[in-house]
């Protein structure tokens, strides 16, 4: 979502004062960070699970985008309960635009049937957001000899920050091979400001959803082999609206464990232009490696869009690790979702 945004602001930031709404980050592994996803995924293995995620987009241009996510989350058998924890840090541009947010998560799981399974979930965040004016450069910094002046009668609240609590809720409706899953984050639309006045961060949606083909292997059976490795292919797709910015990335993964292959489409193709820009983003590839209770993946976004590849595209790492459960104790009875891992 960011290559359209920004590339439609980089361009009118030039010419025409304009109010500019703040648009979350976003990682391409999506189903590698579950619990920036949806809420409802807090709790969805049968252990203590936690992962990290990196992301670095346009890394040969000054304004780049860095992000990292830190997650854990617990599965409380007893309460039929998944709880989380996620800690998001974002870095916008050459001001070092930060935003920290940490955020408490609960999902209740519900069996509607033998075969089909909803999970709402609910997450309650605090976002601090800070900025540092002084790695700008202002117009009247430079002379006619193009001489810069270290500083500049620009005045702003540089070292100031904000505060605010934030609201979201999502819910995850599956089966053993198909998963439909729905979110909403900023509910309460909160006043993001570091100025006087007013800036509501618009209420993001998500729609996400797959279905996972189980391939035939040589001991005959379907979707996993003798030694109990998945063969498999999963297409998916995933839709988000924030403000007046939308987007969908549609895509498969091929799953041949320990290896996982994947490419999407992100854009939408119907969508010929918007404001002069054309629809269009990146092409994402993907190779992830599963071992046990580890899973490591890498994505590369190829940009497609006016800002062309020579931005460096995007860079994602993520990393995940589910704790062993005390062999001492039966397994937890939760139900599986068939979504990815990366």
């Amino acid at each position: 979502m960011r290559n359209l945004v920004c590339g439609f602001l980089l361009t009118l930031a030039v010419s025409v004062p304009i109010k500019v709404e703040a648009q979350d980050p976003q990682f391409s592994q999506f189903y590698a960070a579950p619990l920036y996803l949806n809420p409802g995924f807090a709790g969805t293995t049968p252990y203590i699970r936690a992962g990290a995620n990196f992301r670095s987009q346009w890394p040969s241009l000054d304004a780049q985008f860095t992000t990292y996510s830190f997650y854990m989350d617990y599965f409380a058998e007893e309460y039929n309960s998944g709880l989380g924890l996620l800690i998001t840090t974002d870095k916008e541009g050459l001001a070092n635009l930060t935003s920290t947010s940490v955020a408490l998560q609960y999902a209740y799981e519900l069996h509607i049937s033998e075969k089909l399974t909803f999970r709402p979930g609910v997450q309650v965040a605090y976002v601090l957001r800070d900025i540092n004016f002084n790695k700008l450069t202002f117009g009247d910094q430079f002379d006619e000899t193009g001489f810069i002046s270290p500083t500049s009668a620009e005045q702003f609240n540089t070292g100031e920050n904000v505060g605010f609590v934030d609201f979201s809720f999502g819910g995850l409706l599956f089966s053993k091979n198909f998963w439909f899953g729905v979110a909403a984050n900023h509910l309460n639309t909160p006043n993001q400001s570091l100025v006087d006045g007013d800036s509501e961060l618009p209420i993001k949606y998500s729609i996400h959803s797959g279905y996972r083909l189980p391939l035939p292997t040589s001991s005959g059976s379907r979707g996993f082999n003798a030694d109990g490795k998945e063969r498999s292919i999963t297409p998916n797709f995933q839709y988000k609206r924030q403000g007046e910015f939308d987007q969908l990335e549609i895509g498969t993964y091929l799953t041949f464990e320990p290896i996982v292959f994947g490419m999407w489409y992100r854009g939408i193709p119907i969508q010929q232009e918007f404001e002069g820009f054309n629809d269009k983003e990146s092409i994402i590839f993907l190779v992830g490696l599963t071992a046990d209770n580890l899973n490591i993946g890498y994505s590369f976004d190829y940009t497609i869009s006016e800002l062309e590849i020579a931005s460096g595209g995007a860079h994602e790492i993520s990393i995940s690790y589910r704790f062993p459960p005390d062999p001492r104790r039966p397994p937890k009875n939760i139900r599986q979702i068939p979504c990815p891992k990366f």
